[in-house]
């Protein structure tokens, strides 16, 4: 598949909590936060632990997932499909699936994440059938 920009998304606003993040990708690499405490992964990436409140460490993903759930939207423009993702590492993220033939999308199907250039900013994940 041809590298395309993402057109509908445009470039990330950052804070202190997600500039490591984005500073990553224009870096190549997919990074997540986990909890030096409780030890669980998470996304999105905040300062703090969801689940222990205890602090964070950045660490590189190895960016396989599995579809947990997708929606093709085919009414527009340029017919895209979204999709909750369960990284290998845990947490789950809502991503783009970034592929040629929507239709063989489904629940359960393997995929990798691709740094994908946005307009204006810091490349985006998102996803490709592994």
């Amino acid at each position: 598949m041809a590298d395309r920009k993402i057109p509908f998304i445009g470039a990330p606003e950052t804070n202190p909590e997600t500039k490591p993040f984005f500073d990553g990708t224009a870096a190549g690499k997919f990074l997540i936060r986990r909890c030096t405490a409780c030890k669980k992964a998470h996304w999105y990436p905040r300062s703090l632990c969801p689940f222990c409140f205890g602090d964070c460490a950045w660490e590189e993903a190895s960016g396989d997932g599995t579809i947990y759930s997708v929606s093709v939207m085919k009414r527009a423009e340029t017919p895209y499909a979204i999709a909750y993702v369960q990284l290998a590492e845990g947490p789950s993220m809502l991503t783009n699936i970034f592929t040629d033939n929507l239709d063989a999308l489904k629940i359960g199907q393997k995929v990798k994440v691709k740094l994908v250039p946005a307009e204006g900013g810091p490349p985006l994940p998102v996803f490709t059938p592994a």
